[in-house]
């Protein structure tokens, strides 16, 4: 096993680059570092730096990157991470659910991604080590999109992804409907731009504008951010005039 080289500076600690996911557990059912190498047999990971004792995180290291996994058990407990004032995007989940005592491992991007941390090789293979530790989760963080979903929605959503499917927007971006537009909340993230989409001829947005909202996240992730205004047309989904407003929102509607 790979160990840090000693007095390497803060981030030999763990966890000092970006956290990226967390997977939410109920009280006492977090993995210990003991159980990592059996999860990494069947999620394609390694154990490249483990500390000595009883240890509260690991490095991990796939396709050639590593990211620091904190909060192990048994050690003491990390709670989720706060989403700020507007707080998580929840979808697949039970009222209550995951409870003020639910205890959180946090995946960073490890000390040598620091810039890189949205390139989407970094976030795939984060999402291939976060799909490895789902067993008994109760809920599924993606910090940068204040996303919380249900572990099984989480995978439902990615697993197409990782296979040459869509962007999983639900589980990675985050969708909203707020004063009659469906707004995206963590595109800024990959793109520099979130979008808010109105619906059509001045009507609140419905379903086919959540539709539309799907397709215009995967196509702004291949595509890159909106720098002036242009037509997209929608594969299914129909054609949108969008429009930077400044530079990190993108204002769409209906052609």
């Amino acid at each position: 096993m790979a160990t840090r080289a000693p007095g390497m500076s803060e981030a030999s600690k763990g966890g000092a680059g970006m956290a990226l996911g967390a997977i939410l557990f109920a009280p006492g059912k977090r993995p210990a570092a003991s159980a990592l190498a059996a999860l990494g047999t069947t999620g394609g990971f390694t154990i490249s730096h483990l500390p000595p004792g009883e240890p509260h995180w690991a490095e991990l290291l796939r396709n050639g990157l590593t990211f620091d996994l904190c909060g192990l058990g048994p050690g003491a407990a990390t709670p989720l991470p706060p989403a700020g004032a507007e707080g998580y995007v929840r979808a697949g989940l039970a009222n209550g659910v995951p409870d003020q005592a639910a205890e959180a491992l946090v995946l960073h991007a490890g000390p040598h991604l620091a810039g890189a941390e949205s390139l989407l090789p970094v976030v795939r293979t984060a999402v291939e080590i976060m799909l490895a530790l789902l067993d008994d989760a109760v809920a599924v963080a993606w910090l940068p999109a204040r996303t919380l979903v249900s572990p099984r929605l989480f995978a439902d959503a990615v697993k197409p992804w990782l296979a040459g499917g869509a962007f999983p927007a639900i589980a990675l971006a985050g969708l909203v409907r707020d004063e009659g537009q469906v707004h995206s909340t963590g595109l800024t993230f990959f793109v520099g731009q979130d979008f808010a989409l109105s619906g059509r001829d001045g009507a609140p947005a419905g379903e086919a504008e959540g539709r539309a909202a799907l397709r215009l996240v995967d196509w702004l992730v291949a595509h890159g951010p909106v720098n002036e205004a242009c037509q997209v047309e929608l594969a299914g989904g129909g054609s949108l005039w969008l429009e930077p407003q400044d530079s990190c929102t993108i204002l769409g509607q209906w052609m």
